[in-house]
């Protein structure tokens, strides 16, 4: 049974993590996830991803911690190395990727929401990073992503400290960009995702670009990077379809090349 579920919806793909009853990740799933973005890469009719959880109580409970019970080193290996091959693979999807968190995030659960451009949650979800309650430590991503978020201060709290959080606390410290009611967040964010189809797909594919730069140089290195990709654009079809639509006062015909 696939633990994954894709549905393509306009010019959005919605995936579901669907591994009952926590909707844990398996090497399968990882595999299955990194493919799946590798694949929507490919199909320009594709602008935006939305992740959640099947069910009404986990978004994603992480990794199954059964498989590290032994303390067999090969199996942390393997499963560090496909983690952080489908999470970096999120994280670098050419369009727009968010989050809808549905109930609790936990570890690889909450790494998962940390590795997209925007984390949506309901109102009763909790996040946390407790690796190191069991001896482990968050290595899909979770020790850098959380902190670029939310700042040293509280990722240490959560992560050094088990800190739980509701969903109000993790939009105060800016973890997530919005709260919605329980049961609506998959409908928020679909709707958010509906309006990625109005910009052009070429222009936020280097727009994403230049803001995740900032995460691994300077902003010196990278203000001659946002004025390359600025020319670069001129070389686009949608550059010309876009400020001609503009200009005629008429919505924008896509065709993310």
């Amino acid at each position: 049974m696939a633990q994954l579920k894709l549905e393509k919806r306009g010019h959005t793909a919605l995936i579901t993590m669907a591994n009952p009853p926590a909707n844990t990740w398996t090497h399968a799933s990882l595999t299955e996830l990194r493919d799946t973005v590798i694949s929507l890469n490919n199909d320009k009719n594709i602008y935006a991803l939305v992740i959640t959880g099947e069910g009404d109580k986990f978004f994603s409970a992480g990794a199954d911690l059964k498989l590290f019970a032994d303390g067999d080193k090969a199996v942390a290996s393997d499963m560090a190395r496909i983690f952080g091959e489908a999470f970096q693979t999120l994280s670098a999807f050419r369009g727009v990727s968010i989050a809808a968190i549905n109930g609790y995030a936990m570890g690889g659960g909450l790494e998962v929401a940390l590795a997209c451009d925007i984390r949506i949650a309901e109102q009763q979800a909790q996040m946390a990073l407790p690796e190191a309650k069991v001896g482990l430590l968050p290595c899909a991503g979770g020790t850098q992503n959380l902190a670029w978020l939310v700042g040293e201060g509280w990722a240490k709290r959560m992560i050094l400290c088990g800190e739980r959080l509701n969903a109000e606390k993790a939009l105060q410290i800016g973890l997530v960009e919005e709260v919605v009611p329980t049961g609506t967040v998959l409908e928020a964010a679909m709707a958010l995702a509906d309006k990625v189809a109005g910009q052009s797909p070429v222009a936020v594919t280097a727009c994403k670009k230049l803001i995740q730069q900032g995460r691994s140089g300077s902003i010196n290195a990278a203000l001659p990077l946002e004025r390359e990709l600025f020319v670069g654009l001129f070389d686009s079809k949608d550059q010309v379809e876009g400020v001609q639509a503009f200009l005629e006062k008429r919505q924008a015909n896509w065709i993310n090349g």
